[in-house]
């Protein structure tokens, strides 16, 4: 197909699919003639990755680059491609680090909650993974708050962590092609966590008009 017909499939402009040939971040296609060239599919499934990693994502062109060199390294085994994507989707898209700045108490305890944590699950993961880091954030900042007793409820969602994190990789190992397995994990995990989200308001909703009444069903917020 010509690159006008890929603009129209992928949805991509013209313009930007230029763009991304210039930067590398989708290979040239095979010239016709001088003023022509030739793109096939596998052009319009890298489009439909790099638009996965950039909107549903919100990952940076660097970033993208990136991802798409280990996707494109044979060398490469599929579990580093998915960690490589996995790692930059949470490092640009979680701010919530607790990097920043000398270390507070709220903080120090945060790091050891974190690390019995992973100890008591037997999760396999180093310290300093951008996840642990946010996580580390996220207790801390419940603490400055007055509401560190929240991770009284670590366990619970860790349970709900595992079983969703179980179903996200049964959905990711059905893909074959390994652009379709980024994206698998680019979609996983960042619209994943607004389902996930959107699902707990919505059992609180009912775990609170179940236990105190209110006619939530009728309010339209039900």
């Amino acid at each position: 197909m010509r690159i006008g017909e890929l603009s129209r499939r992928s949805g991509v402009p013209v313009p930007t699919i230029k763009y991304y040939v210039r930067e590398g971040l989708l290979p040239a296609g095979e010239l016709t003639s001088p003023n022509q060239a030739r793109y096939g599919d596998g052009h319009e499934r890298r489009l439909r990755l790099i638009r996965a990693l950039l909107d549903v994502g919100g990952l940076s062109l660097a970033a993208i680059a990136e991802v798409l060199e280990a996707v494109d390294d044979p060398e490469q085994p599929v579990l580093k491609v998915l960690g490589a994507a996995t790692s930059r989707l949470t490092a640009e898209g979680s701010g919530a680090s607790g990097a920043s700045g000398e270390a507070d108490p709220e903080e120090a305890g945060a790091r050891e909650e974190v690390a019995a944590l992973l100890e008591r699950r037997g999760w396999r993961v180093h310290a300093e993974n951008p996840a642990v880091r946010s996580l580390t954030g996220v207790l801390a900042a419940l603490d400055r708050a007055g509401h560190g007793r929240f991770v009284e409820l670590l366990d619970v969602y860790a349970d709900a962590a595992e079983s969703i994190a179980r179903a996200d990789l049964d959905y990711v190992r059905r893909r074959v092609v390994r652009e379709d397995l980024v994206e698998g994990v680019v979609v996983g995990t960042v619209l994943g966590e607004a389902m996930f989200g959107a699902l707990r308001r919505i059992a609180h909703v009912d775990a609170s008009d179940r236990a105190y009444g209110g006619g939530a069903q009728g309010d339209g917020e039900r």
